[in-house]
């Protein structure tokens, strides 16, 4: 019976196939988001604060810091020893045209 709870999860169950399947073949997807949920959390607390970014370079500025905190914290880093590695070496160097040191600046 398709409207029954049973109906509702099997056909739920089939319309997301080709994701489950996908998380079958490939063992480096996890079958759950809660790891990226908690990590944004502390920002979602917050988010009144976030009111006092001021402008749309502000808000894309803090977006970045974010992110790169985050994932040096996914990637085992200490976000403190790794910021303060990317302050003394980003500015030296050529972004443009030595593509293997900004590769090496990545966590």
């Amino acid at each position: 019976m398709p409207k029954t709870s049973v109906g509702k999860a099997v056909h739920y169950a089939l319309s997301q196939q080709k994701y489950l399947q996908a998380f079958l073949l490939d063992s480096r997807l996890e079958i759950s988001n809660n790891r990226a949920e908690r990590s944004i959390k502390p920002f979602v607390i917050g988010r009144k604060n976030w009111l006092f970014a001021n402008t749309p370079k502000g808000a894309k500025a803090s977006a970045i810091i974010y992110s790169v905190i985050e994932t040096a914290k996914e990637t085992g880093l200490r976000p403190y020893d790794y910021l303060s590695h990317l302050f003394r070496t980003a500015p030296n160097i050529d972004c443009k045209n030595d593509s293997e040191a900004v590769d090496s600046l990545l966590p």
